[in-house]
């Protein structure tokens, strides 16, 4: 049996039975039977059931989110925002339906035209520090581009993704369309990569499982997106608004506990004012609020496991250069404490793997160049931040990080209308924004002879 776990009180929430090797087989099968009807209803029908959907997201909100703070530790507050944006999404790719627009091309003795093509059944493997939120930026546009779809959660963390189910069902969409496994990577996750009737894996991870994923995906030429790790770079320039990208700064990586692939983990300061930002820096550490994810005030919970919790601490030994940390509660529940390491060397340890905890590490820097290099110095490129009053160089510095989504004097990295995504080792792909139903349709070229004759 799986044991669905409170991270906060360690208290067994639920437990379910793993679907087998055969079960997930049945779950594709019903896909691919509802497929051709999903496809087929008219683009008006299948925007206003995604609506339909859309709507009995947002009447069970508050339940959503108190389930999603219960499995993952989240304090209400974030869970409340997440459960927002799993709204917005659908609401959003509810219009997709009716906008997959094709082109026509100039060519000469005919018409020439393109199509956007559903791909057929979609296997989404989502991650336990995001449940919902993540599974709607693939579930959504998925549907919308009219495919079909098995959902596997993180065994941690799937009680909203089977409430999604339900609730899918009762918004009136078709037997077969929305299907959600539970059960461990290795075998449901494995079974759907490889499964021949499996069109498209779309998944979100860490690097190390999405390269098995595109490996075991080329034996059946599967389409993949995959949205993986990073070590996310915020880069802090002298002439920045200090007090504003210190008081930001801890939010960036303690948020969701720094179990966060975008977690602003790297924090990168001109050597001038590098004194100065510490100082800035500690009060807002040590004044997060850590504790019952339950209390309207909590702004951090506790991390997932305790196997998680033992490989975070491995990252500050006795000797790690602690400059600050923060409260954590004692007792049970999987908590620890915000923690800066500084000054780090990008080389160390603690700057080069993804932690997923919330560690950060400041690194000084001497010039924009430095900046630009230290930056760069990692194989991940998902996410970071510039911080400077000077626009030309924040637009310089923008075009010369190696990564896919960068905010200036600002943390942020999703919105549902716009791409998301890595360069590097951080993934394949865009998510959210009009561009991720590129990645759930294929062009399909259609020539119509006019000439007579």
């Amino acid at each position: 049996m799986i044991e669905v776990i409170n991270p906060a009180t360690e208290e067994v929430l639920e437990r379910l039975e793993p679907a087998s090797r055969e079960e997930v087989d049945a779950a594709v099968e019903r896909a691919r039977e509802a497929f051709p009807v999903w496809r087929d209803l008219p683009p008006a029908d299948r925007a206003r059931l995604l609506r339909r959907l859309a709507e009995a997201l947002d009447d069970e909100r508050e339940a959503l989110a108190r389930t999603e703070s219960e499995n993952a530790g989240k304090p209400i507050a974030s869970a409340r925002a997440e459960m927002q944006m799993v709204v917005d999404t659908f609401d959003y790719y509810a219009g997709a339906p009716e906008r997959l627009l094709g082109e026509t091309i100039p060519v000469a003795g005919g018409v020439d035209v393109t199509f956007r093509e559903p791909l057929g059944v979609i296997g989404l493997i989502v991650p336990w520090n995001f449940p919902l939120q993540i599974a709607s930026w693939k579930v959504a546009p998925a549907l919308a581009a009219g495919n079909t779809v098995v959902l596997k959660p993180a065994e941690l963390t799937p009680l909203t993704a089977l409430r999604l189910e339900h609730l899918a069902r009762e918004a009136g969409l078709p037997e077969g369309v929305l299907n959600v496994v539970v059960g461990p990577g290795e075998v449901a996750g494995a079974r759907l990569v490889e499964h021949p009737a499996v069109a498209k894996i779309a998944f979100t991870g860490s690097t190390e499982v999405g390269k098995k994923i595109m490996a075991a995906a080329a034996g059946t030429i599967k389409r993949v997106t995959l949205e993986l790790g990073g070590k996310s770079a915020s880069l802090v320039f002298a002439d920045a608004d200090l007090k504003r990208a210190a008081a930001a700064a801890p939010m960036a990586v303690f948020d969701n506990a720094g179990q966060d692939c975008c977690a602003r983990s790297r924090i990168l300061v001109e050597r001038s004012v590098f004194e100065e930002f510490m100082s800035l820096l500690e009060p807002a550490v040590k004044s997060l609020r850590v504790g019952d994810p339950r209390d309207e005030a909590t702004q951090m919970g506790p991390l997932i496991s305790a196997a998680h919790r033992e490989r975070v601490a491995s990252y500050v030994s006795g000797d790690a250069p602690v400059a600050m940390r923060g409260e954590a509660p004692d007792g049970r529940g999987f908590w620890y404490p915000p923690t800066v390491l500084a000054p780090v060397s990008n080389e160390d340890r603690a700057a080069r793997e993804e932690i997923f905890g919330p560690v950060a590490v400041v690194i000084p820097f001497d010039d924009e160049a430095e900046a630009v290099r230290l930056a760069n110095d990692t194989i991940y490129g998902l996410s970071g931040s510039i911080w400077t009053r000077d626009v030309a160089r924040a637009l310089r510095v923008a075009r010369r990080v190696e990564t896919g989504t960068l905010s200036v004097n600002s943390n942020t990295s999703v919105r549902v209308s716009t791409p998301f995504g890595g360069f590097k080792q951080s993934g394949i792909g865009r998510e959210l924004g009009p561009h991720a139903l590129d990645h759930y349709t294929e062009v399909k070229n259609v020539f119509v002879a006019t000439e007579e004759g």
